[in-house]
């Protein structure tokens, strides 16, 4: 089925953004510039910018009057969406974020995929790329099974139904059906919007290869330790409310760190056990380093042409990309365990239900 063909749903593009303006001018302009005929509007909602992204959305809505600013005193992307769909007035709300790059064909693909596959929401996978070592070492480890999980969004050559998706192309009336996104979830909101769209349809959601968006992951350690934190914190309380759902790939870090730290308590308190589990430790710390050398050699012939967005003389050498890929790959289980059982402890014993 081709769009050509058809009459064209209307369209809102829905940007929830915080200090972006070294990005978000930029990325406005490349979608006004869609093919796509009925982009009714460009919808922005910020969460109190310091960095003059205001001032850039409010000179770009004089130029074409589509384009629209929102405050989000609340200040999180899930309170911005929804502020962005209260406002909607379109067929169908495609999320974008002011974090990646989109093929020129984004909002076609998108629109296409929505209607062929009668999914309630589909979106492209996310492609990472870099423009520093660190993010190509976190780059190359989105590519490894330990890094992404084996999540379908995660392969750019899959297509069909999947549990979840990145960013997100929605009917609008289903996104209004499942009472839009959940305020009480700072991180994995998108998980648990698309859990409430697959309680009503097994085929909610949607991969197409065809959709192509590039995202650019954090720059430091640090910054890659506190997303996983509040990912792991966000997943516990997606498993609580969809209780019926295994979930298995968000539990998996929090099983098996909670695992490997009982085990190595009775070997502490009856060492006539002799469970040796110094040596699992051990082994759960070097194995990161080896997934990681395994990584960038077969990855290697790809790199600079898939994931290297940075100049050609700052290509990172093999030694940085393998240390920073295994950092990564150490640093995600690890803060993603202590997110979640930080939110485990604050609801069992502190009796806090929320965030």
């Amino acid at each position: 089925m081709s769009i050509a063909n058809i009459e064209y749903p209307s369209l809102i593009l829905a940007i929830p953004a915080y200090n972006e303006a070294g990005n978000i001018e930029h990325l406005i302009r490349e979608f006004l510039t869609t093919e796509y005929p009925n982009l009714v509007e460009v919808i922005v909602a910020d969460g109190g910018s310091t960095d003059g992204t205001q001032d850039i959305v409010n000179k770009l809505s004089l130029e074409d009057s589509r384009v629209k600013l929102l405050y989000n005193s609340l200040k999180i992307q899930s309170a911005g969406l929804n502020l962005i769909l209260q406002e909607c007035t379109s067929d169908i709300f495609l999320r974008a974020d002011a974090h990646s790059d989109y093929a020129p064909d984004y909002i076609e693909k998108c629109v296409e995929a929505l209607l062929e596959s009668q999914a309630f929401n589909v979106g492209g996978a996310q492609r990472f790329v870099a423009k520093t070592p660190f993010q190509a070492g976190v780059a190359l480890a989105s590519k490894s099974f330990l890094g992404s999980g084996g999540a379908k969004y995660r392969n750019p050559n899959y297509n069909g139904y999947a549990d979840t998706v990145y960013l997100g192309c929605f009917w609008t009336k289903e996104l209004r059906g499942a009472s839009g996104f959940d305020i009480s979830q700072i991180t994995n909101q998108d998980a648990e919007l698309n859990q409430k769209l697959l309680n009503k349809n097994p085929k909610a959601i949607y991969i197409s290869s065809d959709i192509h968006v590039w995202y650019y992951p954090r720059r430091s350690w640090k910054s890659i330790c506190i997303q996983y934190f509040k990912y792991g914190r966000g997943r516990y309380l997606t498993s609580i409310k969809h209780t019926k759902q295994l979930q298995l790939r968000g539990k998996i870090p929090f099983l098996f760190i909670s695992a490997t730290l009982f085990l190595s308590l009775i070997d502490f308190i009856i060492p006539q056990l002799s469970l040796h589990t110094e040596v699992l430790i051990l082994s759960c710390l070097l194995f990161p380093f080896g997934e990681s050398l395994r990584t960038i050699f077969k990855f290697r012939n790809e790199f600079t042409k898939e994931l290297w967005r940075g100049s050609e003389d700052e290509i990172p050498s093999s030694l940085s990309l393998w240390f920073f890929c295994g950092v990564t790959l150490l640093t995600m289980p690890i803060a993603h365990f202590s997110g979640y059982g930080y939110q485990l402890f604050r609801r069992r014993f502190l009796k806090v239900t929320g965030w």
